[in-house]
């Protein structure tokens, strides 16, 4: 994924509102780093804008905090022009959500996009569920998911 003698790799997650799946990923990616001592700049934001500024969904931060992973501190915020050159990757919860990022992708963008769940192998193609409108048992299958993939990019960024 990137050469770890030049710098740190920055990973940029993406949701719909960055208020479920998107700080989840974000949250998990940063525990698994930690434990791994890897640095990396990671951040998380949506293609919408109807939450930004707001803390992340309560059943969100109660399913990180019981996986020992505080999020409480993240904000959500939209997807910006400038998102597409200061992160090596951003990686979209779903497909709706990666077209939206290619459709307002710079011209000047050097930042690879592809879905989360592409990482993980027998998972290509596959959307992180969107646990917002379901029970608290959509967010612990939420975690599962980016769980796997902040494994997935640890793995890459070791291997690199």
């Amino acid at each position: 994924m990137h050469d770890d003698r030049r710098n740190p790799p920055a990973i940029l997650f993406l949701c719909l509102g960055n208020i479920c799946r998107s700080p989840l990923a974000e949250g998990a990616a940063r525990a698994a780093f930690s434990a791994a001592e890897i640095d990396a700049t990671l951040d998380s934001a949506g293609t919408g804008d109807w939450h930004i500024g707001h803390p992340p969904d309560a059943r969100a931060q109660a399913e990180a905090r019981r996986r020992g992973v505080d999020i409480s501190n993240l904000r959500a915020r939209q997807l910006a022009a400038d998102d597409f050159r200061r992160f090596d990757l951003i990686l979209a919860a779903d497909a709706a959500n990666l077209s939206d990022a290619r459709a307002i992708r710079p011209a000047d963008a050097t930042a690879t996009l592809a879905l989360m769940l592409d990482l993980v192998p027998g998972r290509a193609g596959e959307s992180v569920a969107d646990p917002y409108y379901g029970d608290d048992g959509g967010f612990a299958a939420t975690w599962d998911d980016v769980s796997a993939v902040a494994s997935a990019l640890v793995a890459s960024a070791s291997s690199g």
